[in-house]
């Protein structure tokens, strides 16, 4: 018979669909399965393993780790002595395993013991991977973000000095090793601070920090929204702001002023001084160099006026 047929073919299949008696299956079905997860949520997505390997190296750098929010690592033997003998804030100090210790890396964990910082002894190579793989001697310190002051607390110390005021303000100088650079030689040239803008400029980070050799928590560094309101509230308080230009229309050679209060402004290490900065200034001054000589890097030529203020004001 038609129906009872046993050849391939015959046997007629049950239509798809729903049937009497489905407990509401098609219903569950119309109602869908919600929004889709994130690649991260789904199970053996690369992404989803990508952060749970992220997960798991974050559970075993422990509390310590150098993620930005906690700031961090300061590196070098020099810095790390010098920001533990000024007591800045910090929270732990990591050193290599097998360190070849000095005076330096015995002062910094004796200081580190005294003030209970957390004693880390880590691989050479864990080391060169917290610190992105700079010159750290061996040792680091962990540091939070730097406390910088206000502008009118730098007038305040400044005034207060015994000495005349001196400042020095960075416009756009984007190199943080620049900024470390100013910041050591503000230090060694008596100066009392040094102002930084927000935006578009180097801010005191970890390289900054290594390049002052670890001077930078002795010298306030102020940091502004404006640098162009900035100088003009340091004019207001009775300071000539002198600009350092290559075609500034007196020479460094010939600066009768350096006894008075000053703020010696840099420009960033490609195009000088922006437009509005330099007509602020009461004055611009060039250094006087040899013709085989186009420019002077912006931490030097810093550090060549802050001298020569210095010693001005030793014959004054």
């Amino acid at each position: 018979m038609a129906g009872n047929s046993k050849r391939q073919g015959a046997i007629r299949k049950q239509k798809k669909g729903a049937t009497v008696g489905s407990g509401g299956q098609r219903r569950k079905a119309l109602e869908g399965k919600g929004p889709t997860p994130r690649a991260e949520e789904r199970k053996g997505h690369p992404a989803a393993r990508r952060a749970a390997a992220a997960a798991r190296r974050d559970t075993k750098r422990g509390p310590s780790r150098d993620r930005a929010s906690d700031g961090e690592l300061l590196v070098g033997r020099n810095p790390v002595a010098e920001a533990l003998r000024a007591k800045i804030p910090a929270t732990a100090l990591y050193l290599a395993q097998g360190l070849d210790s000095d005076e330096r890396v015995t002062e910094a964990i004796r200081l580190a013991s005294n003030r209970n910082l957390a004693l880390m002894e880590v691989s050479r190579a864990e080391l060169d991977r917290r610190t992105g793989g700079i010159l750290h001697q061996g040792i680091a310190l962990q540091v939070p973000p730097f406390a910088y002051h206000s502008l009118p607390d730098l007038l305040a110390v400044a005034v207060e000095s015994a000495s005349a005021p001196l400042l020095v303000a960075l416009d756009g100088v984007t190199d943080p090793r620049n900024l470390g650079a100013v910041i050591r030689s503000a230090v060694a040239f008596g100066a009392h601070g040094v102002v930084v803008p927000e935006r578009r400029a180097a801010g005191v980070t970890a390289t900054a920090w290594r390049t002052s050799a670890g001077t930078a928590a002795r010298l306030p560094v102020a940091q502004v929204t404006n640098l162009v309101r900035a100088l003009k509230e340091c004019r207001e308080a009775g300071m000539f702001v002198l600009g350092l230009d290559a075609d500034g229309t007196t020479s460094l050679d010939d600066l009768v002023m350096a006894a008075e209060p000053l703020v010696v402004v840099v420009g960033s290490e490609g195009r000088g001084l922006s437009r509005l900065v330099g007509e602020t200034c009461d004055l611009t001054v060039s250094i006087p160099m040899s013709e085989a000589a186009e420019s002077l890097n912006a931490s030097v030529a810093a550090a060549v006026t802050l001298a020569e203020v210095a010693r001005r004001r030793r014959l004054a």
